[in-house]
């Protein structure tokens, strides 16, 4: 029931939000359109649902959304599946999906068309394969675990932190007997293989994801310390859900009829403490825990001695809850702009507001991150309509970020745009198109960095948009002539743009 629940939920998100299309779904669905399976800065899995569900269904935002809809119902599925295997009943499996359903993380990754959602299907199938294992160490569970890894390796490359959190986890329990058999070698092999377009994208394109991890470093992971990686981690999940969590982790390690899963709990408290030394995203932890809430929820449900014991289990299911209905306009895009910020403020989830760059904002930045791109590209439309038809015939849009280039390709079509570059990370790899430049519509370009490559540089014009990221709303646009260098001539001089 509870499965239905959460994949009711967000097709029904697709059915009434006023949001549009995330700024980083534009970005993935470009992928898709540019796919190059063995030569992606980024691992191809989400380039590769995006082209696929283009070719099938078109794009549009209910078609984009469709997919985290049901991988996101996977990882609650999965979260009961653990409790199950754990030796929990109806009781324990409902708890864990409760979990899942109602945590703020897992609500806003299943509606996003992003790599979050899937990265924490494949580490929880990776941990239900090791549970397994753990249980009764069988080959077809070691097939399991390597697919999961390999499909995690071609989604993101953060699992190998979980790789090597299960190497150590293994070392430190007596699960280092299985280096011994040829079970994790070949599921080592078998990940290999399946995530190797990650890997031979990275050797061809000179290993793009160095630069990728400083820029992340440099803007983003600087703000993000010890204390606020720790704080964020009850708000993601919610503080009933936590403790089931951490009840789960403490259990998987410390009680002797599950001596076997030590493995799993290590690997889970290893994986934590790596990207919590390493200054992570709170968000980067979030795939441990469907685990460690079915272990938690088992534990609930097999706590007899007190007295008192059924009704702590009840507090969990109403906590959990509870914190699922107050968060669920903070997880998911059901309200406008205005009622979504407002509601933010009133519950005091300002935690919620505040930006990748550490910065106090009017919405969380996912849904600011949703807002205006369509009027942006009408708006380019219209300045594209002043142009003589010999200058529509040569036109270029040059956006300053992939934002930007995402939405004017994705709505290109829809209102004759000409073609869109930019050399803002991934879509500097796309390159320059077989257009000169001669002549430029500019989004976002500053004019006075234009007129030192074009000799002729006019304003057309300011795009607003006040519920916005930042950057995106006031955003200038310019039309340029006359340049001094092809496109194709000055692209290799900016490459490393963010």
């Amino acid at each position: 029931m509870i499965l239905g629940v959460k994949l009711a939920l967000h097709l029904t998100v697709l059915a009434v939000t006023p949001f549009g299309i995330h700024r980083d779904e534009f970005l993935y669905l470009a992928m898709g359109r540019h796919l190059r399976l063995w030569h992606m800065d980024f691992p191809p899995l989400i380039a590769i649902l995006a082209n696929l569900s283009g070719w099938l269904f078109g794009h549009s935002l209910a078609v984009v959304r469709i997919f985290p809809a049901i991988e996101g119902s996977l990882v609650l599925l999965l979260a009961a599946l653990i409790a199950r295997e754990l030796g929990g009943g109806w009781f324990a499996q409902g708890l864990a999906a409760l979990c899942v359903l109602s945590g703020l993380l897992f609500q806003r990754s299943a509606t996003l068309f992003q790599p979050v959602v899937l990265d924490q299907l494949w580490w929880t199938l990776a941990l239900y394969a090791l549970i397994r294992l753990a249980r009764e160490q069988r080959e077809r569970d070691w097939v399991l675990l390597g697919i999961a890894l390999g499909l995690g390796l071609l989604n993101k490359f953060s699992i190998l932190f979980f790789g090597f959190s299960l190497l150590v986890a293994m070392l430190v329990t007596p699960a280092r007997t299985w280096l011994r058999t040829r079970g994790p070698w070949l599921a080592a092999a078998l990940a290999f293989v399946i995530g190797s377009p990650s890997i031979v994208g990275q050797i061809a394109l000179g290993f793009p994801v160095v630069a990728q991890i400083r820029n992340l470093q440099g803007e983003q992971l600087t703000h993000v310390t010890w204390y606020a990686f720790l704080s964020e981690q009850p708000l993601m999940v919610g503080p009933a859900a936590f403790l089931v969590a951490a009840s789960g982790a403490y259990w998987l390690v410390r009680r002797r009829a599950w001596r076997s899963c030590a493995v799993v709990g290590w690997a889970c408290i290893v994986a934590f403490l790596l990207l919590f030394l390493l200054h992570g995203k709170g968000y980067y932890i979030g795939p441990i825990y469907p685990t460690l809430f079915a272990a938690g929820a088992v534990m609930l449900e097999q706590w007899r001695r007190p007295v008192w014991a059924p009704a702590f289990r009840w507090a969990a299911v109403a906590g959990t809850a509870a914190f699922g209905l107050t968060a669920l306009p903070i997880g998911v895009p059901i309200l406008g702009p205005q009622a979504t910020a407002s509601y933010a403020r009133a519950i005091g989830a300002t935690r919620a507001l505040v930006t990748n760059r550490g910065v106090m904002d009017q919405l969380p930045q996912d849904y600011a991150d949703m807002l205006g791109w369509e009027q942006q590209s009408q708006a380019v439309a219209r300045v594209v309509a002043t142009l003589t038809p010999a200058e529509r015939e040569q036109a270029v849009i040059f956006a300053a970020n992939y934002g930007e280039a995402g939405a004017a390709e994705f709505y290109g079509p829809r209102y004759g745009l000409p073609p869109v570059v930019c050399a803002s990370g991934s879509y500097w790899f796309f390159g320059p198109g077989t257009r000169p430049g001669a002549v430029l519509v500019g989004l976002g370009l500053d004019s006075a960095d234009l007129a030192r490559a074009y000799g002729e540089v006019h304003p057309a014009g300011w795009i607003d948009s006040p519920w916005s990221v930042d950057e995106e709303r006031r955003v200038p646009m310019v039309v340029a002539r006359l340049p001094r260098q092809t496109l194709q001539e000055i692209w290799p001089a900016l490459a490393g743009r963010n």
